[in-house]
């Protein structure tokens, strides 16, 4: 049995962490749905500026709706999400059938608003009006801004996928956002199944303190972290205050792990999907780990509840001299800051495009 079954099979949902228009026309992304067990799809900024950059397939978009007069975000936006409501559909099998848990794609919101707060609500509520879609979240940052955005967004009945999250405290902080949404829902007397998923970053903690450690402590930081969070959910989804909220009627937000490609080419290309085998979490992986895994991927003993060697693991490292607390600011801050390069790379390719296209169709006809 291939890996992406067993990790299917086990409650944990594989989802591809990429789009483009040609894994939709070329049928890859319906592939990925019958043969490896994919279940849902994430997008963020670096990834629609390397798919529109990768070549002309979004020419033909482009044009058009600049013609009908959008520019910018504007046209971006729309841009992408024809993709995801494509991609959407193609989940909304999985979506019926797992009554909502599953099937999702995202969505995020201009990263240039991470820190406005009120602009980050309003943001997300125009995504998902205009998505159009039921399985869409909209991605919002768990940064100290974002974090009463998202409560707001629950609050309004937005699916939410909390991204830059980078530790155990970040995590928490933006379950205690989810769950102060769901509370303010159940009070308003409203429907209290708001749907909504936690994204851990992984790879990039060990990419960061790799250098600064011993071999031995080298790709462990991020699992560390992963067993330690995985606790905490598992601790939250035993609280009195949720168990409160389940028998209103809400459904758990669920923690995913992001960035789970391996970035150390001394290191095995399953090494985080393999140690991160859960159930009632989320997977999403890049396109080369998707196949890593349907190859040769060996997921491992599932994740204990109590976060097993997790704090032996961190109190190690930080004796090796890495000061996880302020790494976790650093890397959510980072993130942050290359949400915005890409994002604003992004515009300027379309830009570019957008110019390009309307010159050549000013160009006179070749006799």
């Amino acid at each position: 049995m291939k890996a992406t079954q067993q990790l299917h099979d086990l409650g944990q949902s594989l989802w591809l962490d990429n789009i483009t228009r040609t894994l939709l026309d070329d049928g890859t992304l319906a592939r990925y749905i019958a043969e490896d067990s994919v279940t849902g799809l994430t997008s963020n900024p670096s990834i629609f500026d390397a798919a529109i950059g990768g070549g002309d397939a979004y020419d033909a978009g482009i044009h058009a709706k600049a013609l009908a007069g959008l520019s910018g975000e504007d046209l971006f936006i729309e841009l992408a999400l024809e993709d995801l409501r494509r991609a959407a559909d193609l989940f909304r099998p999985v979506f019926d059938a797992t009554h909502q848990v599953d099937g999702w794609v995202s969505m995020e919101v201009s990263p240039l608003l991470a820190a406005d707060t009120d602009g980050t609500i309003t943001a997300a509520d125009a995504i998902h009006t205009q998505a159009q879609r039921p399985n869409l979240f909209v991605k919002i940052p768990g940064t100290p801004e974002g974090i009463p955005a998202i409560e707001e967004a629950i609050f309004r009945g937005i699916p939410i996928n909390v991204t830059l999250l980078f530790s155990c405290e970040q995590y928490l902080a933006a379950a205690g956002a989810y769950l102060r949404g769901i509370e303010r829902r159940v009070a308003a007397g409203l429907d209290p199944q708001v749907a909504s998923v936690a994204s851990l970053f992984i790879s990039r903690w060990d990419v960061a303190a790799n250098p600064q450690l011993p071999t031995e402590l080298h790709n462990r930081l991020g699992i560390a972290v992963g067993k330690q969070s995985y606790r905490a959910y598992r601790e939250l989804l035993a609280s009195p205050r949720w168990l409160k909220l389940a028998a209103a009627g809400a459904r758990p937000q669920r923690l995913l792990w992001a960035s789970t490609g391996t970035k150390d080419p001394n290191a095995p290309d399953t090494l985080y999907v393999d140690a991160l085998a859960a159930p009632d979490t989320v997977d999403t992986v890049p396109e080369k780990t998707l196949h890593a895994v349907a190859d040769h991927g060996k997921p491992g003993a599932v994740l204990p509840a109590d976060g097993g060697d997790a704090e032996a693991t961190l109190a190690a490292i930080g004796k090796a001299g890495v000061d996880i607390a302020a790494l976790a600011l650093k890397l959510q801050q980072e993130g942050a800051e290359a949400f915005v390069k890409s994002w604003k790379q992004l515009l300027q390719r379309i830009a570019d495009k957008q110019a390009a296209l309307a010159a050549k169709g000013k160009e006179p006809l070749a006799r």
